[in-house]
């Protein structure tokens, strides 16, 4: 008897271990499209000053073309996010795939404004499909370890975002604005991807379809609506709060290093990739950890926590400069995966919406942020940008008005309570 036990036991072990490994090769699956998706998108940012000597544009052109790719790129995730969990299919990501093959074979050959607005919207659509169906994907591919699986998924895209520049600077900056159509051949790889994707998406469709799958409906929190509505407003807020002040690192951060202590330009290049290296590990260590100790207290010491050292980096030397960024880097970039999946967890029947409204906003105020900032800096330094960002962090405090959100032990590994 406890030889069969042993036996039944050792084969539910394997059982696991070949799901969790199945489940593993699909959420790196979907970090790798993450990837690729930012880094596409991150070439056209990066390609824009090529653009505008090509085509002889003034900055408020540029700066118009880089309102329609915000626009394309944010305000449509949550619609798109409602569409699919309404109507899962296997063809988005192909969909967004192709938008953005085509909007960067169009902006590499492109000779009037016109096309250049046709070129960036196809782009930002893409990136609109993409995110908040790889990321719904990847909450049903978690195994009920949201946390993890959000990280994974994260440091995908911010690996994409941080490489596509330097591509940019070795194919398009030397050999001129055509050669950003290279990059559709990436665009085309992409589709490659899909294959374990496409039969694993499959096989839960089919599943999701059946009348019995379809009868209980599943809930990880109890709380009332009136309570989950206000929960997702305190979220946004803080998803608000750190995208503004990662928005004046990311795009001013080199600009500060140069004005204020007089460093080379590659110096300056090799601080910001130190901050986007720390970003990454905060990354990954962010969703892991919320599964463990819960959601809201990493999310209220990643942002609020931030608040020390924001508040002392404009008023220290060099090299304590570099320190507090790669801090501010490190604990203020664990803070999104688990805010995306607190709030998915608050709405689990809404997934493709929720993670479609919170990359839309991390998009749309890290764009709109990054307009507002660079006409403060022309007008008041660079300095002052710094010194009025520094107090974002603080609206981190919003955080301990979220709901202490536990799970019962029995459904803890699946993370589901039938209602």
């Amino acid at each position: 008897m406890p030889h069969n036990f042993c036996d039944k036991r050792q084969m539910k072990n394997q059982i696991r271990s070949r799901a969790a490994g199945a489940s593993l090769s699909i959420l790196f699956s979907l970090s790798l499209v993450h990837c690729l998706n930012d880094l596409l998108q991150s070439v056209v940012s990066a390609s824009y000053p090529v653009i505008r000597d090509t085509m002889t544009l003034s900055f408020a052109q540029i700066g118009l073309l880089s309102l329609i790719y915000q626009v394309c790129a944010s305000v449509f995730q949550p619609v798109f996010g409602v569409f699919f969990d309404k109507h899962p299919s296997t063809r988005y990501l192909t969909v967004g795939n192709l938008s953005t093959m085509a909007g960067l074979l169009i902006l590499g050959f492109s000779t009037s404004m016109w096309m250049l607005f046709v070129a960036v919207a196809f782009i930002g659509l893409g990136s609109s499909i993409i995110h908040p169906e790889a990321s719904r994907l990847t909450h049903f591919a978690s195994e009920g370890r949201h946390g993890l699986a959000q990280s994974i998924f994260q440091v995908g895209g911010y690996f994409g975002g941080s490489i596509g520049p330097l591509l940019a600077a070795a194919v398009v900056a030397p050999f001129g604005q055509r050669y950003i159509a290279v990059f559709a051949v990436i665009a085309f790889l992409a589709l490659f991807i899909r294959g374990s994707l496409v039969r694993w998406q499959r096989h839960g469709i089919r599943k999701m379809r059946r009348p019995a799958a379809k009868a209980p409906v599943v809930h990880r929190v109890r709380l009332s609506k009136k309570k989950i509505y206000f929960s997702l407003a305190l979220l946004l807020v803080l998803i608000f709060s750190k995208y503004v002040y990662m928005a004046s690192l990311s795009s001013f951060y080199t600009f500060y290093l140069i004005e204020k202590f007089g460093v080379t330009t590659a110096r300056s290049q090799i601080f910001l990739f130190a901050f986007l290296f720390a970003g990454a590990v905060g990354t990954l260590l962010g969703g892991p950890i919320g599964d463990r100790v819960g959601r809201k207290w990493v999310i209220w010491v990643s942002i609020l926590g931030t608040a020390p050292f924001s508040l002392l980096m404009p008023y220290v030397e060099l090299g304590w400069t570099c320190v507090m960024s790669i801090l501010i880097g490190l604990i203020l970039s664990s803070a999104f995966s688990a805010i995306l999946v607190y709030a998915q967890e608050l709405l689990p029947t809404k997934v493709g919406l929720i993670s479609g409204l919170f990359f839309g906003l991390a998009f749309g105020s890290a764009g709109i942020a990054a307009a507002v900032l660079g006409d403060m800096a022309d007008t008041r330094g660079i300095e002052y940008v710094y010194q009025v960002c520094a107090f974002m962090p603080l609206l981190g405090i919003v955080a301990l008005l979220l709901p202490n959100v536990k799970m019962p032990r029995k459904t803890a590994e699946t993370g589901l309570i039938p209602e």
